[in-house]
């Protein structure tokens, strides 16, 4: 942790995703950064890519627990957040037993920057959590991010000087937790996936989020009266900073490398209009919609767009490519509708989208009467209650066949 070291900022990472290609070279930025900086992360390290499938995480738990001093649960790899090595490094205030309210996590860490007794905690949005596989998260709740905040700064404000949050919120969400918790100094923002990253000062607090997926970093400095905050890529420093890795991170790069090799296998050539073009994601989701509807003989296909990622395609589809697009694993499931949105299919996807985000449907007016959908296991159970049938196939190969038209290389 941070023993023999003098601190004084704090450099954050958010929703990294996995992205461990090209040899994940900001880890080695990370690494220079630890002589005077603690390093936190905002959650969502894990899942987003092959790295994360085909290692089921391996990868991602040594970097944390190599690299990164402080640690907030991010609603992708959530069960990862409960191994015990990295339960000893993760916080998180809002994140309770549903029968005991007793906290999941630690809910404080208290830290000397810049000679000041600095408190980091974490929460994760209500949204956020609610998006957690719900068969990852039984008999587990979220309190809302204020409440246990203002709980835990009245219980330990004589403790420190100042106080610092990791949120896994979005940063819309973060301005007001802002407002409402003025005695926070800084708010280091995740989950949002926008390009607003800061600084954004909110009366005294400052609020700013690094770059997703390994590009970039955010800094806050605590000068003699007040705290100070950059935001950064890492190919900024590039040319100056050695790509130097732990001796206990040695064999990372090597993994990478192997799992590279599995990753650049081909899977077929692509089709038109996919080929050598930036992924349309919608435009896609919308094309695997219809061709299952019209496939498998469906009165109805809902899928969120967010189950899928984007990414540049070039010739052929490679095995990479595949797990980039599609990287969680989903099934697809038939689902049962309820009964109170059988004829009201309006308020089917109003509720579907609050969760999840956009949709795609296909048709594009679900048929009043319907009982079920064709749909991922991940909307199945986390919005239609679980009642679901498999189908034995998943996501990912119907992906592959809409991409490459079911042809092999």
């Amino acid at each position: 942790m941070t023993a023999g070291r003098s601190v004084r900022q704090i450099l954050a990472t958010t929703d990294v995703h996995s992205a461990l290609g090209a040899g994940a070279s900001f880890l080695g930025h990370l690494h220079e950064a630890r002589s005077d900086s603690l390093l936190v992360d905002c959650g969502d390290f894990f899942e987003g890519t092959g790295y994360y499938r085909l290692g089921q995480g391996a990868l991602e738990r040594d970097v944390l627990l190599g690299l990164y001093d402080v640690i907030a649960p991010g609603n992708h790899g959530w069960t990862h957040y409960f191994e015990p090595a990295l339960h000893q490094r993760t916080v998180c205030a809002n994140a309770v037993d549903d029968s005991t309210g007793n906290s999941l996590f630690r809910r404080l860490h208290v830290v000397e920057i810049g000679g000041w007794r600095t408190a980091v905690t974490g929460v994760i949005g209500l949204q956020a959590f609610g998006s957690i596989p719900a068969s990852q998260r039984p008999g587990q709740r979220a309190v809302e991010p204020v409440k246990a905040l203002r709980e835990l700064m009245l219980a330990h404000h004589h403790e420190v000087d100042s106080w610092v949050l990791l949120s896994h919120s979005g940063f819309e969400e973060d301005l007001g937790l802002a407002e409402a918790c003025p005695f926070l100094d800084v708010i280091f923002a995740g989950h949002c996936h926008s390009d607003h990253t800061g600084p954004a000062h909110i009366g005294s607090t400052l609020v700013l989020k690094g770059r997703e997926l390994g590009i970039g970093y955010a800094v806050a400095t605590h000068t003699p009266d007040h705290w100070v905050g950059r935001t950064a890529l890492f190919t900024d420093t590039a040319d100056t900073t050695p790509s130097v890795l732990p001796q206990e991170l040695a064999s990372v790069r090597d993994r990478i490398a192997a799992f590279d090799a599995q990753l650049a296998e081909p899977l077929g050539r692509i089709a038109e209009p996919y080929r050598n073009e930036q992924l349309g994601r919608r435009a896609l989701v919308q094309d695997l919609a219809d061709r299952l509807r019209s496939g498998l003989g469906r009165d109805a296909v809902v899928l969120n767009e967010t189950a899928l990622r984007t990414t540049v395609l070039g010739e052929v589809l490679t095995t990479g490519d595949l797990l980039a697009i599609e990287p969680f694993a989903n099934s697809l499931v038939e689902a049962d509708i309820a009964p109170a949105h059988s004829h009201d299919t309006e308020a089917l996807l109003a509720h579907l989208t609050e969760r999840v985000g956009p949709l795609v449907t296909s048709p594009d007016l679900l048929p009043a009467g319907l009982t079920s959908v064709l749909t991922t296991d991940y909307l199945a159970d986390s919005c239609l209650g679980g009642r679901a049938r498999p189908t034995g196939l998943s996501l990912g190969s119907a992906i592959r066949s809409t991409l490459t038209n079911g042809d092999d290389q």
